[in-house]
């Protein structure tokens, strides 16, 4: 079976060690995405619901790369800095998986790598043809 590796053309790949996400078969992964832009600067800062928007764009982006899309996602998992944002996370989830309704799991975290960060995502798909 072939892997392929995506990446978001990041410096941090390659120093950490890591692909954006990896497709090997009918299955993608895609590694923790945050709300930055294409210059790595966060997009949204201090909105939990922008930055939410701006990381399942980014997921979005490296499914398609893998030749996936947001209807082959089976599995999300949305880490946040403070649970009481749930709402505004949970409602822009709904609004890119309200029909794909995939197994889901939030949880709240210590902090992430920098401070303007507020929520990170990954998603696994099952790409079926």
């Amino acid at each position: 079976m072939r892997r392929t590796h995506v990446s978001s053309g990041t410096e941090w790949e390659s120093t950490v060690g890591y692909s954006r996400a990896v497709r090997v078969g009918d299955r993608v992964v895609v590694s923790g995405t945050t709300a930055t832009d294409e210059d790595g600067e966060v997009v949204g800062e201090g909105d939990p619901y922008a930055q939410t928007m701006q990381a399942f764009r980014n997921v979005e982006s490296a499914l398609e790369d893998a030749d996936a899309s947001l209807s082959d996602v089976v599995r999300t998992r949305m880490f946040v800095a403070d649970a009481s944002d749930w709402e505004q996370v949970g409602s822009a989830h709904g609004e890119f998986f309200a029909d794909v309704r995939p197994a889901s799991t939030m949880v709240e975290v210590a902090g992430f790598v920098d401070d303007a960060m507020l929520v990170e995502v990954e998603a696994e798909a099952v790409v079926v043809e």
